[in-house]
This record gives C-alpha cells, structure tokens and sequence, in this order.
C-alpha cells in the first residue's frame, strides 16, 4: 500500500491548501524534527535530498530547538499520537509563530497541539506504524515542494512503489521476486548495509529498522566510507562475502557470516568512482542500485529501494515465524 499512501498523502495535502499556506517565501530554516520509528530514516533522507542544492540550512534535531521563529518551518512525522514531548515541541513552535507541518494522526495529544496552527496531514487508511516510510516521505517531499526547495514528482512515485510492490508480490517466485531475492541473500547471514551516498546511507538506516522490527534481525548500517575506517570489521566482511561459494556449513566454524550489501541511490561520474571503487575494496560485496532497473529521480529511486528492504522484512519475518502469531500483524496487512 506505499503507492496508495503517498496517492493519499497528497490529497489530504490539496484538501488543506499546503501549497498555498506554505508560500511564504524562503523561511530561515527548515526544521526536521525525528521522532523514534520510521521517522528517524526518513528525516534523513529528506535531508540527504535536499542538501545538494537547497538554499536555506536544513536541520534535524530530536526536539524543536529553542531558537524556533516566526521565519522557520517545521516538520514532523510520528505514528505515536501521544507523543508529549513531540507535542510541546509543536506547541513552542506555533507559539513563537513558526508554520509546522505534522504528518501523524489526528488524534490524541500532537494533533492537538497544532489544531488550528499549523497543518495535519492525516493518514487515510490503517497501516502499522512500522510500514508508514511511504506516507511520512511523500509529506516531508510535498512540503519541501511548496516552499519552492525541491521539486519531486510524487505520482511517478506512487507509480513506481506500485510497480515494486507487484514485483515483490507473494505469488511471484524469487527469481522474478526482488524482495524474495534479497531476503534470500540476508537470510542466515548479519546483514551489512554501506551506503554509497547519504541518501543510500538513510536508506539503509531504514532497512535496518525494519529488519529489526519485522524479523528480529541485527543489521549494521553505515556510510561506506566510515564502514571502512572499521578494521575488524572490515576483515570479517572481507572472509565473509558471497565470494565464498564453497562454503560448507557442515565443516564452518560456528556463527552467521556477514553479508555485504552496497547501496546507491545517486548516479553520475562521482557516484560511478564511488561505486567503482567500494566493488575493488569488497569484491564479494552485491550492490543494489535502483537506477540499474528503473528510470525515475533520485526521490523514486530512495523510496523504492526502502519499500524492497520492508517487504524483504516482511518475507523474513514470515519465515522466521516473528509475524503472522498471536498479537502479530497478519501476513496479509504487509
């Protein structure tokens, strides 16, 4: 349901007239506050895609800064209604007449704190909080649009995370599946996500949490090139790569082994010496490189390389038995 929830996300955007309540004028700053979930990864790639060119200082932070002002724009994505600590913060932020964009739910204690202040963007249909990338992304893009700061196309988006999503439906067979695929790369090993860019980075990031959220599984991610100031680390992704196709578990000494992925979501000729250069360094390392299979800018490329790290989540989490129970999701609400 990624593709509905950015369709969605939209509308609720035209119903309460962002763009024109967002035409301000450049605003001093641009204030992403991260919130825990899948907050925190998006924020950041809402920062990574708006740095290379953004004209006014881009700042996350974990709670609404002090020096919050008439001139700054906020934004926030929570799935937690009872964020109280959120909610002051949004409260302070309005108070001293800075204009806030909420993406999180219309009720409970934040809703309230920006009830006729600022903008709600609601969600339009029940999706576990752990699978809201798509919403929480496609409202920091939008908001990002209206203040003239980057310039996203949310329907080719939607269309693209539809497209993967059919991809990596349960019907189709691994060898047709990505999801399935990639699953299948990161099953019985510790994955290792190095991002080749910062969006990469925050992507990964993301991927990381839904590993752990769906799967119970512990994943490593980093920029590539702080992954290499790790030495040890560094060695036992070296010994542990899918180059290692003699492997017999029979006989190998007890313990997952890594397994490197290298991520990209930027193109061009300095991406390419990055890429180039990470596939010397870890030769057994895959690369996954959205701009390989499909065509699109760099926010398609980040927010289907995102839905395919959570439905391979998902996949884990089926096989592994931590989903579909008692007091679980049911494999369907992926």
């Amino acid at each position: 349901m990624a593709g509905a929830q950015v369709r969605a996300t939209k509308e609720v955007a035209a119903e309460v007239e962002l763009a024109d309540r967002l035409d301000l004028g450049r605003p001093r700053a641009l204030v992403l506050v991260v919130r825990p979930g899948v907050g925190r990864a998006l924020t950041k790639l809402l920062a990574a895609l708006l740095a290379p060119s953004c004209p006014v200082p881009v700042v996350i932070t974990d709670a609404v800064p002090s020096w919050i002002g008439a001139l700054d724009v906020v934004f926030a994505h929570t799935d937690d209604s009872a964020d109280r600590e959120l909610a002051a913060g949004i409260e302070r932020a309005s108070r001293y007449g800075a204009t806030v964009v909420l993406s999180g739910p219309q009720d409970g204690p934040v809703a309230a704190s920006i009830a006729g202040k600022g903008l709600l963007l609601a969600p339009r249909m029940p999706v576990p909080p752990e699978l809201t990338f798509a919403r929480g992304f496609a409202a920091g893009l939008l908001t990002a649009n209206a203040l003239g700061l980057l310039v996203a196309d949310l329907e080719a988006l939607a269309d693209q995370l539809d497209a993967e999503a059919e991809r990596g439906h349960l019907g189709r067979d691994s060898f047709a599946n990505p999801a399935k695929a990639l699953a299948l790369r990161l099953a019985d090993r510790v994955p290792m996500l190095w991002g080749l860019d910062p969006a990469a980075v925050a992507v990964a990031e993301h991927a990381a949490y839904e590993l752990g959220a769906f799967a119970g599984v512990v994943c490593d991610a980093a920029d590539y090139r702080q992954a290499k100031a790790r030495p040890a680390l560094l060695r036992s992704a070296l010994g542990g790569g899918e180059q290692d196709i003699f492997a017999d578990p029979d006989f190998d000494d007890a313990g997952l082994k890594p397994r490197v992925l290298l991520l990209a979501v930027h193109t061009g000729q300095t991406a390419d010496a990055t890429r180039h250069e990470a596939s010397h360094t870890l030769p057994g390392a895959g690369v996954i490189a959205p701009a390989d299979e499909i065509a699109g800018p760099e926010p398609v490329r980040a927010g289907v390389l995102a839905l395919r790290f959570e439905l391979a989540a998902v996949y884990l989490g089926l096989a592994a038995g931590s989903l579909g129970g008692a007091g679980q999701y049911a494999p369907a609400t992926a």
